[in-house]
């Protein structure tokens, strides 16, 4: 084949992709341009607008709902991200060197990360209901006080965060298994040899060697963490008070229930300022501890 007729075929296959590429790039920036286009405006209760400049972001300054939604997020955001590299990683390694649960079992413990949001949310809105829920039912028979879980604002956020450890952690452990089975198998036997410990192991080959992993995980979960808003909009809508209302779900409330749609879009960018720095972070740390 000739160098001519490659850049023939070159250039028939990048007319025939390119209009699916630029109607894939079309649907993700047209969004992005738009809503940021829609935060330098300020809008009517007519629905008429006009150009603000940054008004909209000033505002977020000395607005206290805006500061209460960062550090729910935030708080939200570190104590699942925790909560679920751990369990995630206990979990994988349950698998991993779990050989004899059946294959039902396995399918069993990563199943919750592929139910639907809504019907998660609606599930453990009966298991923690205060009056007739299992939970309290479970903490008063072994002799422990009943808690309000999603009704109270000091449990509110450690509640959230173990529905969605709940669900997502299994997602963490898939994306740790994949790493365990890629781990040489010499430097374990190495190990073995020299008389280590399990736990030895684990604490100075098994964790370092995942790093990478580990890290990885938590890239593509603190995407959702940042902008978590299913399970908390179904459960508690940021109540009791302000207690959940994180920026996304205060960002929806701004723009749909008081139909101010300018400041809305502004900290819908804020948001994603947010997660794309702390995508950023965590990609330069992952860089770092790769082998």
């Amino acid at each position: 084949m000739t160098h001519g007729s490659t850049n023939s075929q070159g250039r028939q296959l990048a007319a025939l992709s390119a209009p699916a590429i630029v109607f894939t790039v079309a649907m993700i920036a047209f969004p992005v341009v738009y809503t940021v286009w829609l935060g330098f405006h300020s809008f009517s209760a007519t629905g008429e607008g006009s150009f603000s400049g940054l008004a909209n972001y000033s505002k977020l300054a000395a607005d206290g709902e805006f500061w209460n939604g960062l550090y729910v997020t935030f708080a939200l955001y570190i104590l699942s991200m925790v909560l679920q590299l751990v369990a995630g990683i206990y979990l994988a390694m349950l698998l991993f060197h779990s050989k004899r649960l059946s294959g039902f079992l396995r399918s069993l413990l990563i199943s919750p990360f592929m139910m639907p949001p809504v019907v998660a949310g609606m599930m453990w809105l009966v298991i923690l209901d205060p009056s007739l829920g299992a939970a309290n039912y479970i903490l008063e028979s072994i002799g422990l006080p009943p808690s309000e879980w999603l009704a109270s604002p000091v449990w509110v956020i450690p509640t959230i965060a173990l529905i969605d450890t709940w669900q997502w952690a299994p997602y963490v452990a898939l994306i740790v298994l994949g790493g365990l089975q890629s781990l040489p198998p010499s430097v374990y036997e190495a190990a073995q040899i020299d008389g280590a410990s399990s736990f030895r192991i684990f604490r100075r080959i098994t964790l370092p060697l995942l790093l990478p992993t580990i890290v990885t995980a938590a890239v593509l979960r603190s995407v959702d963490l940042l902008r978590f808003f299913d399970i908390i909009y179904i459960t508690t809508q940021g109540g009791p008070g302000n207690a959940s209302n994180t920026l996304n779900i205060y960002g929806f409330r701004v723009g749909f229930e008081f139909f101010n749609i300018g400041y809305s879009s502004a900290l819908m960018i804020t948001l994603s300022a947010i997660v794309l720095a702390a995508v950023l972070v965590l990609n330069r740390l992952r860089n770092a501890v790769a082998w």
